[in-house]
């Protein structure tokens, strides 16, 4: 799994390499940059289709800096209902969070980099 080496408003360096775009880093270690959701702030079931195609057992999602970027009402319920565990925090918490759980289950992260 690759880890977060650091991540700043705006940048995040995973095993080495820098990006200033947002990022989806999938269970096999492949990474996905830039990533573009339909509505800017709002994360839907259709954005994250490529990672759930993957088998993620958790999906890790960085809201932001500052915790802009929002779950649509209807994804925490369909994730459950595919038995993915998801945890939403600001970015800056998720990459904690996903470098302590990267290695122990089939886990997919889903970061916005900036507000």
């Amino acid at each position: 799994m690759p880890a977060i080496e650091s991540y700043n408003f705006g940048r995040m360096v995973i095993d080495g390499s820098t990006y200033t775009k947002d990022v989806i880093i999938f269970p096999d270690g492949k990474i996905l940059s830039p990533w573009w959701r339909k509505q800017a702030h709002v994360l839907a079931i259709e954005d994250i289709q490529e990672l759930l195609a993957t088998g993620p057992e958790i999906i890790i999602c960085g809201t932001g800096a500052m915790g802009v970027m929002r779950p649509a009402a209807n994804l925490k319920e369909y994730l459950a209902e595919s038995a993915v565990e998801f945890i939403a925090l600001r970015s800056s918490k998720a990459v904690e969070t996903y470098n302590q759980m990267s290695g122990t289950k089939r886990v997919g992260g889903c970061f916005h980099l900036t507000c």
